[in-house]
C-alpha cells in the first residue's frame, strides 16, 4: 500500500479547496476572484502532493508545452479579469495536459460498481426499496 505523508495529505486539501472555488467560481456566474483563488489553491496543492521538481518537469515535457501554455495562459487571463475567456483556456489545457490520465480515471469510476454495498445500490436490488407486487387477481394472464 502506498504511504501519504502528512504534507501529501495538506496538498489533497489545497487542492481540494482549489476546485471548490473553481466551482464555485463558475456557479456564481464566472467570479474573477473565486476563479483566480481557485487557480492559485489547485496549483499550489499539485506542487505540494508531488514536489516542485516533478510539478514543472510535468508541465514542461516537450509534447505538453501546448496544454501547458493554454492552462497557464488561462489562468492568467483570468487573474487580469477576463474569466469566460480564461476558464475555456484553461479547460482546454487541462483537457491536453490530463488526456492521459482519464482512462485510468474511467477504469477506476467502472470498478466502482465491483464494490459490494455501492453494487446494490447502485443496480437498485436493495428489497428494502422494491416495487410493491401486484395481488394476483389483478395480474393478467
Amino acid at each position: 500500500m502506498i504511504s501519504i505523508t502528512e504534507f501529501q495529505k495538506l496538498g489533497a486539501g489545497v487542492t481540494a479547496f482549489g476546485i471548490f472555488f473553481i466551482v464555485f467560481g463558475v456557479l456564481l456566474y464566472f467570479d474573477t476572484v473565486l476563479l483566480a483563488f481557485g487557480n492559485i489553491l489547485f496549483l499550489a496543492g499539485l506542487a505540494i502532493i508531488i514536489g516542485l521538481r516533478r510539478t514543472f518537469s510535468f508541465f514542461f515535457q516537450r509534447p505538453k508545452l501546448k496544454g501547458t501554455s493554454f492552462f497557464l495562459g488561462g489562468v492568467v487571463i483570468v487573474l487580469l479579469r477576463w474569466p469566460i475567456l480564461g476558464m475555456t483556456l484553461e479547460v482546454y489545457g487541462f483537457i491536453s495536459l490530463f488526456r492521459t490520465f482519464f482512462p485510468a480515471v474511467f477504469g477506476f469510476l467502472g470498478a466502482i460498481s465491483n464494490v459490494p454495498f455501492l453494487s446494490t445500490v447502485l443496480r437498485n436490488d436493495d428489497p428494502l426499496h422494491a416495487p410493491p407486487a401486484l395481488p394476483t387477481s389483478q395480474c393478467s394472464a
